[in-house]
């Protein structure tokens, strides 16, 4: 699957944080870049997101500790 925005590769920390901010159910998605942008926030803001996202035990993400940003 690629970012219906820019059309980079995504991952899935990518669809997680889309699915998480937009909707669980989306077919398509953007990266964390452009998903930042859309929402103005930074993308250290957005992996500060995502952690929090993961000791939360949300499912959407790979288990804490496993990111690559």
């Amino acid at each position: 699957m690629n970012c219906s925005v820019c059309g980079r590769a995504l991952t899935q920390y990518d669809i997680g944080f889309y699915k998480k901010l937009v909707n669980r159910g989306a077919e398509e998605c953007s990266c964390i870049a452009c998903t930042s942008e859309h929402f103005r926030i930074s993308e250290a803001q957005a992996w500060e997101m995502i952690r929090r996202f993961q000791k939360t035990g949300c499912l959407l993400f790979p288990p804490e500790g496993s990111e690559t940003e």
